[in-house]
């Protein structure tokens, strides 16, 4: 990023936003969220089916934006492989951040949390420990204010209502492409020659953890594809809830 957004980092964020942030274009809202938050502004990534989008469209606009890619230990392992496919071809700066326990020690020592009743405690300390402790230590390690996050209304019903910007705890969310339809990020993609993830030509819609990702089937809807609509949300998108974290 430029001296001058450097610079800016340091004003005090005005919040709420522009209430034009609505109206305004992805490109727009990016630019806006780089002005106003300078190197306090990251981005995250899961490198799923259509997250060439979101990669291609910011890096244009702040080429050396940190992207945080969480790494549960459970992912497919034809993400990994687009992981580095679009990480050489988009020359990103990547952060990978593992959880603090393996995917081994966490089984061993608590058996397989994933397959825990949506809202339990064990369903809890599973988004603790590969989705919010990991985030929340890239926050605190890069100094972020702001997250740029390619979620979308059309997604999901936990995601209808979802406005441009919002506070998550004490970080602040930038949704892009939040109005963005299928059709619009299959538009993105074959105008800028981009590839979806592998999966996608096998019957996958949203690709996550391999445990909780399924196929679209007939009769399921997008949500239902990743570990049922009652578990939409991976914790990575929710608040912590903890005074002690950012997210």
């Amino acid at each position: 990023m430029s001296a001058s957004s450097a610079a800016k980092a340091a004003v005090p964020i005005p919040f709420p936003p522009p209430s034009d942030l609505e109206k305004a274009s992805a490109e727009e809202r990016v630019r806006w969220a780089a002005d106003t938050f300078g190197d306090q502004l990251v981005m995250t990534t899961s490198f799923g089916i259509q997250s060439a989008v979101m990669l291609h469209l910011v890096t244009r606009i702040v080429p050396e934006i940190p992207v945080v890619f969480i790494d549960t230990g459970y992912l497919f392992p034809e993400t990994y492989r687009f992981a580095a496919e679009l990480t050489e071809r988009l020359k990103l700066n990547l952060k990978t951040y593992n959880p603090a326990m393996s995917a081994a020690r966490m089984e061993a020592l608590h058996g397989k949390l994933w397959e825990s009743e949506p809202d339990s405690a064990q369903e809890e300390l599973y988004k603790l420990t590969v989705k919010r402790e990991p985030m929340d230590r890239a926050v605190r390690e890069l100094r972020a204010k702001a997250w740029l996050a390619g979620l979308r209304r059309e997604q999901a019903s936990t995601r209808e209502a979802l406005p441009v910007v919002q506070k998550q705890n004490k970080i602040t969310k930038v949704h892009p492409i939040v109005d963005w339809s299928n059709q619009a990020i299959y538009r993105y993609l074959k105008q800028h020659e981009l590839p979806y993830h592998p999966l996608f030509d096998q019957g996958y819609v949203s690709v996550g953890d391999w445990h909780s990702t399924k196929k679209l089937e007939p009769g399921m809807s997008e949500e239902d594809t990743r570990g049922g609509a009652a578990k939409r949300e991976c914790g990575l998108h929710e608040p912590s809830g903890r005074g002690d974290f950012s997210i």
